[in-house]
């Protein structure tokens, strides 16, 4: 847990992690938000590419590229190939998608490295039911490239186009791993441990029985 608490201290420092009524992306209404929005100084991104960096590393994965997924994932990927140089002398190529087709200049909707017939680590702050990081999927498998895995700092382990673990496409059904920082379990169980924070609990878990996988 230490590793984690480390994570969810740094957060709660620095607002990053409140508690409240937020309406999420999925529509639903949730009692909690992460929003690595805030997580915007040197200091911090430095320290977020690392904590990505730790937890590549630490999951033996076999890759070519980091892919930061637009738009918060942009600064994440760039971080996290810094932090891998710096701590672990691993020189990582990163590429990152546009919202929108570029129609003049270089053209094309990548920025970064090709990363066509590549072992593709896909990096983002956070997973809630899936939705968002088809649109990374599709981009990346129309490349031809293989996706080893998918990393964020967060999951929030909700239903939607997800089973477990795992998120699959729409079309080919295919599974990909999702290793997280953190999950709402790791949230819950720091909770606990906290009086100040403990009176949060009830609202998590009512959230969790409603929308959460096992």
């Amino acid at each position: 847990m230490n590793w984690k608490k480390e994570f969810i201290d740094f957060s709660f420092k620095k607002k990053a992690l409140k508690f409240g009524r937020f309406k999420l992306k999925s529509g639903r209404t949730s009692p909690y938000f992460f929003n690595s929005g805030l997580l915007s100084t040197g200091k911090d991104i430095t320290k977020i590419g690392l904590f990505y960096a730790r937890s590549i590393i630490d999951s033996k994965m076999k890759f070519d590229v980091l892919f930061g997924a637009a738009y918060k994932g942009i600064p994440i990927v760039v971080a996290t190939a810094i932090a891998l140089k710096n701590y672990y002398n691993l020189n990582i190529p990163y590429a990152f998608n546009r919202k929108e087709q570029k129609k003049h200049g270089e053209k094309g909707d990548l920025i970064g490295r090709e990363i066509s017939d590549k072992n593709i680590i896909i990096l983002d702050d956070v997973i809630t039911s899936g939705t968002a990081i088809h649109q990374s999927i599709e981009m990346i498998e129309e490349k031809k490239a293989k996706i080893s895995s998918i990393f964020v700092l967060l999951d929030r382990k909700e239903k939607g186009k997800r089973n477990l673990h795992t998120i699959h496409h729409l079309n080919n059904k295919k599974s990909y791993k999702i290793i997280s920082i953190i999950t709402i379990e790791d949230l819950i169980s720091y909770l606990l441990r906290d009086t100040n924070l403990k009176k949060h609990i009830p609202e998590l878990t009512k959230y969790r029985e409603k929308y959460g996988i096992d």
